[in-house]
């Protein structure tokens, strides 16, 4: 069975039945294309591949309307209750913290490349063998590292801006 005989032979009528079905030109684009790369991963066994193709398509479109009224049904759900979050944090203390993160980029954009990729990789939870082994050092020197960027890094930050090392 060939492929593309069948794709020049059936895709625009199976398109146009897909956009009356769908009433959506995207979707019975991609409908369509699905369809034929499910002919391409697993052809028909029968002998009518035009009938073959239009359930598959079929199939695929009511697939998808099932998935999006799914989908719906669970947003619908949830409608008229609250989320579940932090409570907001009030204007002050948002503009405190924006300040702070600010500071705390400026202080560390003052570091060498090698003292930010050291702290920020300790802050990951990198092992001393790790941080040596991604910035071409010894196991020994990191310790001493990390302590001269912390100072250097210290002295950058304003007293309340400390919190966040």
């Amino acid at each position: 069975m060939d492929a593309a005989s069948l794709y020049a032979e059936h895709h625009p009528a199976l398109y146009r039945y897909l956009v009356r079905l769908t009433g959506d030109a995207d979707l019975a684009a991609d409908a369509a294309q699905e369809t034929f790369t499910r002919l391409l991963e697993k052809p028909p066994r029968d002998e009518h591949p035009r009938a073959w193709l239009f359930t598959v398509a079929t199939n695929v479109v009511r697939k998808w309307s099932n998935r999006r009224c799914r989908r719906a049904e669970l947003l619908g759900a949830h409608e008229g209750r609250a989320a579940v979050s932090d409570p907001p944090v009030a204007p002050d203390r948002a503009t405190e913290q924006a300040e702070t993160r600010s500071a705390v980029h400026r202080a560390l954009d003052s570091l060498s490349e090698k003292e930010r990729t050291i702290l920020l990789m300790r802050e990951e939870g990198f092992s001393h063998r790790e941080i040596a082994d991604a910035v071409q050092t010894t196991t020994g020197s990191v310790g001493t590292m990390i302590a001269r960027a912390l100072d250097k890094l210290a002295a950058q930050l304003p007293l309340d801006a400390e919190e966040f090392l």
